[in-house]
């Protein structure tokens, strides 16, 4: 989140939950079977659950999961468990509390813990998320790391991106091979796990870990052959990759009174002119776009 925050939008601006309805719906009839709910963070929404209740029972989509950055979640799991939610994603750069406010701006670590604690109490398969930054978290790479010790968790290191509000302060310093470096250096064992189809990260075990550790190239990009995502924005812009500008507005089609026909032949038309990878998608944003905050495009 940016220093001096950000300009929030009217409610009329962002989509729905039934347009979101309707468009997961749309979108599991053809075939996108996985969606995950991120932010921001979810739950300062209101009515999130409910959304969740209803999103989970959509036919066609078998698998739900969430990114949260865990202040608000931990009295949510029970119920996050009902629904049928069976992996979160826990954004969590630093274990050490002064730093924690540093980077955020909140004293709420204890919360995020609690929401760790739950989500595994609850066998919750929980992938921790933390963007490595120069000066700011990288001592805390190792202490994170270890947490696979003891714990059935995945914790991922992701190559900082321009989406931070305009500082590149650390961007090409931290990238998937100095992380993996000093893996190795604290953890000599450290060996090359397979990665699922279309994953972005590149996953290792340690021996005697439970958990698994990952390193996500989010800058250096070099998952872009196989990534399959699509990004809905909250106020309707869709983003077939992360580095480019949206593409399409489903929230405009759909106020225009089009069927459901005409917004699946948007979305196929919109498929069709994919970027190659996310250099090519990069050169079609614009400065403002490339280094806006992930507050406003979603984590």
């Amino acid at each position: 989140m940016p220093e001096e925050g950000l300009n929030w939008l009217a409610r009329k601006e962002l989509m729905s939950y039934e347009e979101l309805l309707r468009l997961c719906g749309l979108l599991a009839s053809m075939g996108i079977g996985k969606m995950r709910i991120t932010g921001g963070e979810p739950f300062v929404r209101k009515d999130m659950m409910s959304f969740l209740h209803k999103l989970a029972a959509l036919p066609g989509i078998n698998e739900l999961t969430l990114t949260t950055n865990g202040v608000l979640t931990a009295p949510l799991v029970p119920d996050l468990k009902k629904i049928g939610i069976r992996s979160v994603n826990l954004s969590l750069d630093t274990l050490d509390r002064e730093r924690f406010f540093s980077i955020t701006r909140r004293d709420e670590l204890p919360q995020v813990l609690a929401t760790m604690e739950q989500l595994l109490k609850h066998d919750i398969h929980v992938k921790i998320n933390t963007v490595v930054m120069a000066g700011r978290n990288e001592d805390d790479l190792i202490e994170l790391a270890r947490l696979t010790k003891d714990l059935p968790v995945d914790v991922r290191f992701i190559e900082e991106m321009p989406f931070n509000g305009g500082s590149k302060s650390s961007i090409f310093y931290w990238d998937h091979v100095r992380i993996r470096q000093r893996l190795e250096e604290a953890f000599p064992s450290l060996h090359k796990l397979p990665d699922p189809p279309s994953s972005t990260a590149s996953n290792y075990g340690v021996d005697g870990h439970r958990g698994r550790l990952g390193i996500i190239a989010a800058y250096t990009r070099s998952f872009c052959g196989s990534c399959n995502r699509l990004r809905i924005m909250p106020e309707g812009g869709l983003k077939t990759c992360l580095y480019g500008p949206p593409v399409l507005n489903v929230k405009d089609i759909m106020r225009m009174g089009s069927g459901d026909e005409a917004l699946r032949a948007a979305l196929l038309q919109a498929l069709a002119t994919r970027p190659r990878d996310g250099w090519e998608a990069e050169e079609q944003s614009s400065s403002a776009q490339l280094h806006s905050s992930m507050a406003t495009i979603g984590g």
